[in-house]
């Protein structure tokens, strides 16, 4: 910020004292930063790839979605798996991805009212172009809520429990799905709270593991956020406690700034923040 100040003047330097960072910012920096460079990923394609998120980056999305374009116009039809329908909708997802001529038909017949559709439609219409199979990968809020009551194994037909909690969920897992739910809710979390949050983070990527391994054998791309397609606790650590041959590869997209990354992706691709409003600012106040 200081070096921002000096070049600007004394007089940029006198307001920016008294404005907030992103007023400053709009003083001083006429142009939006540069658009980051895509990171080269040369391998061949896996049998599953994880496109991770930061939700509302749209630099991020369109990265991404330029990544999974790249792709598909080498011949590449991978199964597109996607975080932002509930799995309870399939039946509709499969007829809205084969009927609907465009992104926005498809958004109304699934009436998914908490994401922010503008960033997704680039997929979608990636989907039908290429006329790729699309699966609802998310749990519906009802399901995470009473998995939140009732626990981890209340969502999960016998079948899915003997694969993947024949054995208490690994500790350095709870752990660090703890510290995300945390952080992701500016510890503020109630202590009675945090057990049954956890759980439903768990169970999301339980499920999004199992749904991936369903479109055997053809290849599938994971959408999501990027704590689910981290390889230490999130998706990939269930893919490899099912199926330790298959080959699996993790995106991670990330803003610049950002910590406790390391290592958890095979490739990053990071880019500028997304201005928003402090998500914590109502538990200051």
């Amino acid at each position: 910020m200081k070096t921002v100040i000096f070049r600007a003047g004394a007089r940029a330097a006198l307001l920016c004292s008294v404005l907030a960072l992103a007023a400053c910012g709009s003083l001083l920096k006429k142009e939006a930063p540069p658009a980051p460079v895509p990171v080269a990923d040369t391998l061949p394609n896996p049998q599953v790839l994880l496109l991770g998120e930061v939700h509302d980056n749209a630099q991020g999305q369109r990265l991404r979605v330029e990544e999974l374009r790249r792709r598909l116009a080498t011949g590449w039809r991978p199964v597109i798996v996607m975080e932002q329908f509930d799995r309870e909708n399939q039946a509709l997802l499969t007829r809205a991805a084969r009927d609907c001529a465009d992104p926005d038909c498809i958004i109304r017949v699934m009436e998914q009212p908490r994401w922010d559709w503008s960033l997704y439609r680039p997929v979608l219409d990636l989907v039908i172009s290429y006329q790729l199979s699309l699966v609802a990968g998310n749990l519906s809020p009802a399901d995470a809520s009473r998995i939140v009551r009732d626990g981890i194994q209340w969502a999960m037909p016998p079948a899915m429990v003997a694969t993947y909690l024949a054995a208490p969920v690994p500790a350095d897992i709870l752990d660090g799905q703890e510290k995300e739910v945390q952080a992701a809710r500016c510890n503020m979390l109630p202590d009675m709270m945090i057990k049954g949050v956890v759980n439903a983070q768990v169970a999301r990527d339980i499920w999004m593991a199992k749904l991936i391994r369903d479109q055997a054998p053809r290849d599938v791309v994971l959408i999501a956020g990027n704590d689910h397609v981290r390889k230490d606790i999130g998706v990939p650590r269930w893919l490899k406690l099912a199926d330790p041959q298959l080959n699996v590869r993790s995106i991670g997209y990330l803003e610049q700034g950002g910590s406790g990354y390391k290592g958890t992706f095979d490739l990053t691709q990071t880019m500028p923040a997304q201005p928003r409003p402090d998500p914590c600012a109502k538990f200051k106040k």
